[in-house]
């Protein structure tokens, strides 16, 4: 192999071609996403359930399980309005996925979540290239957004949520949707959620803009 064939080479002297699961950058940038990611799901639920309310709000899984209705645990609040219309800060149990569905089934979205992380770890290692440090900071939201949530379940038993978009905006014209009725977003989520739709609008993003056979 001469020079003008040689693989490229990347800072950490991998070639730039082959899969980011050689790649100890690679693996650096999704490290250190999915721990950022995390952490700042978490601490945002954190801070959002001590400060939103007039009083500290404290979750526990015993309280979870034992409930007939989460809402029975949270207090009543006035929503702090970040920007008028557009966000307000609201306190929100969430017993299923993403955007309240399939509410109830505990175990099946704390193993679902587990297989999504294998997944997410799959992605990386088999479909990215060392260089690919986009896709490598996708995934890595990916899993921030996967382990932010499924801490949740495992230790509260349901999801916090506090971040609800254009509040009471409705679409015009009288249009109603199967999923949301009038509302134009009438879910209430949180930071790990956010992370996953940049996460996999990111990677949608790359897999449109790819050329067959790469």
């Amino acid at each position: 192999m001469n020079a003008s064939t040689a693989p490229e080479l990347t800072d950490g002297g991998v070639a730039a071609d082959v899969r980011a699961w050689k790649s100890p950058r690679a693996w650096a940038v999704l490290s250190a996403v999915a721990a950022l990611g995390t952490w700042s799901d978490l601490w945002s639920k954190s801070y959002a359930f001590a400060h939103v309310a007039e009083g500290p709000v404290e979750i526990t899984r015993e309280a979870v399980l034992g409930a007939r209705h989460l809402s029975l645990l949270i207090p009543p609040h006035v929503p702090v309005v970040v920007a008028p219309k557009l966000l307000e800060f609201t306190l929100v149990l969430n017993p299923g996925a993403v955007f309240g569905i399939g509410a109830g089934q505990r175990v099946f979205f704390v193993l679902f979540t587990g297989l999504a992380l294998v997944f997410g770890l799959w992605l990386f290692g088999a479909t990215t290239k060392s260089k690919e440090w986009v896709a490598h900071g996708a995934v890595g939201l990916l899993l921030a957004g996967g382990l932010g949530n499924l801490y949740d379940r495992i230790i509260f038993g349901c999801v916090r949520d506090f971040i609800h978009p254009v509040p009471g905006m409705v679409f015009p014209f009288g249009i109603t949707t199967p999923w949301s009725g009038p509302e134009i977003w009438p879910w209430v989520s949180n930071v790990a959620d956010l992370w996953l739709i940049v996460g996999i609008g990111v990677l949608l993003i790359r897999a449109l803009g790819q050329k067959p056979g790469k």
